[in-house]
């Protein structure tokens, strides 16, 4: 079921989604100072293409550089993501097949607006952890 969710959120908005993750990495990249920034954006793209099966969790070894970095993240490109995940959530839920997708559009709108001091892991791996 995840396999056949993640083709039709690829074809329907991952795609689209990646590529803003992707632009706004390259952006960053370009920077040179914001290269951490770029960094994380690439690692949302790729969750962005293929969400299904995967979760975001807190990084044990974040610290208070993240926290000032997500700042200045929000600030910077972290609202337009989210925005982005929002209304492409409301689009996709305006149908029955839609919603499971529009959630994970939903899902995504944290990581997009704080990105630092997380990271991106299957799903398989929380639940083994929490012995379920």
């Amino acid at each position: 079921m995840k396999t056949l969710l993640n083709i039709i959120w690829l074809v329907l908005a991952g795609f689209w989604l990646a590529l803003g993750y992707v632009v706004a990495g390259i952006i960053c990249c370009v920077l040179i100072v914001t290269i951490p920034f770029g960094i994380a954006s690439f690692r949302m793209a790729s969750y962005a293409l293929w969400p299904f099966g995967r979760t975001v969790v807190d990084k044990p070894t974040a610290g208070a550089l993240s926290v000032i970095g997500n700042i200045i993240w929000l600030v910077v490109a972290g609202w337009w993501l989210a925005l982005m995940h929002i209304v492409t959530g409301i689009a996709e839920a305006v149908t029955i097949v839609g919603i499971p997708l529009a959630l994970a559009n939903w899902k995504m709108v944290p990581i997009s607006l704080f990105p630092l001091g997380k990271q991106i892991v299957p799903s398989d791996r929380i639940m083994a952890a929490y012995g379920q």
